[in-house]
């Protein structure tokens, strides 16, 4: 696969703009930020930020920053192996694994990091903050933490059943 094609296999999912003013002698000067969610749909995700003086490029950035540090998250076919929870600064996330029907239960920000790396089936609880920065690395911080029983039984070196 050339990266073309790889980048336009991409979903981009924005979870939030913001906007950033410095006063200078002649007013306000305005410029944007972008948090974007970047994720192939198949197990790959990652997050990007970006910042430029208007919308669309600040997303262009951010979503370049993101596809260069896609991370391999382990699932179990439309949801996730096993429950895990993920912290970032005072955000905390609880990954549940649902029956396939469930869909996807969660807030703005979990909901994009689920549906960029592919979960169809699963519930979430977000505590502490609500900042969708912090919220979408403590996402990406429980995915990461997530092992298959094979990959269980070789570090533990047991069988499991």
């Amino acid at each position: 696969m050339s990266n073309e094609e790889t980048r336009d296999a991409l979903i981009e999912k924005v979870v939030k703009i913001r906007r950033c003013a410095a006063v200078v002698k002649g007013g306000r000067r305005f410029s944007f930020t972008a948090l974007v969610v970047v994720g192939d749909g198949r197990g790959r995700v990652a997050v990007g930020y970006g910042k430029a003086n208007e919308v669309p490029p600040a997303v262009e950035k951010a979503t370049k920053d993101g596809t260069k540090s896609l991370k391999e998250v382990n699932l179990n076919g439309t949801t996730i192996p096993h429950e895990v929870r993920g912290r970032f600064g005072a955000a905390s996330v609880i990954l549940v694994p649902a029956s396939p029907g469930t869909g996807v239960i969660a807030g703005a920000a979990v909901r994009a990091v689920c549906e960029a790396c592919g979960i169809q089936d699963i519930l979430t609880k977000s505590t502490g903050t609500s900042n969708p920065t912090n919220v979408v690395k403590a996402t990406i911080d429980a995915l990461l933490q997530l092992r298959t029983i094979s990959e269980v039984e070789r570090l533990r070196g047991v069988a499991l059943t």
